[in-house]
Order: structure tokens, then sequence, then C-alpha cells
């Protein structure tokens, strides 16, 4: 299964590098769990959530991200940035990129927003 994660986030990272985005760091992790990709698109600072299925029977991947994964993925995210760029202002968002076996991935820009009360 972890195998399928990792062929499933290097097929994102090179998708996402052929769409512009320039790759900062992967599998960030810290107490409060991992990001899979975090990336630039032009200013904004993406924090990135890779998915991955073998077919739509149960629904597009980017499904997968709950309120509950958002939350975490808020709370890495918050980590990171307080970490590596504590009191600079960043335009930052949270993408999703769904992968579907045989299929070019898709990404969701701005998947969802979380309210700085959300994440705690």
């Amino acid at each position: 299964m972890k195998r399928k994660g990792e062929i499933a986030e290097a097929q994102a990272a090179a998708f996402l590098t052929s769409q512009g985005y320039r790759l900062h760091c992967k599998n960030y992790r810290c107490r409060y769990g991992e990001i899979d990709i975090i990336a630039w698109e032009g200013k904004t600072l993406c924090f990135i959530e890779v998915k991955s299925r073998a077919s739509r029977e149960f629904g597009i991947p980017a499904e997968a991200v709950n309120r509950k994964k958002q939350r975490k993925i808020g709370k890495v995210a918050a980590h990171y940035l307080v970490c590596h760029f504590y009191g600079q202002d960043l335009a930052c968002r949270f993408d999703v990129v769904s992968v579907l076996e045989k299929q070019i991935p898709e990404i969701f820009r701005d998947a969802f927003q979380l309210s700085a009360t959300g994440l705690w």
C-alpha cells in the first residue's frame, strides 16, 4: 500500500512540475501529521495532499479529503509556516491532486479553506 502511495506522489510531483509548480518540500512530517507536497505556484505557497485510487468506483480520490483530514493538514501547514516562514506574510492555499491509475493526475486548486480558529 505504501509503495502505491509513493508512486502516486511521484506522479503528482512530476505533473505539478509540468504545470509550473516549483517543488519546495516532499513528505513534510511533524507531530501533527504529514503533508505530501509543498510547492510554489507563482508567489503562492501550496500545501498539497495527494490521493490515489485504482478506479472511480468509490468516487474521485480527492473526495477522500474530508473535514478531519483537512484540519490535520491545516495543523501541519501552520507548524510548517511557523518553523520556516515565521513573521512573513505569504499567500497560501490547500490543493489536492487526484491520481487515478492510467490517467493524467487532476489538480484541485484551493480545494478547501480553513480559518485559524478551525485548526486547533
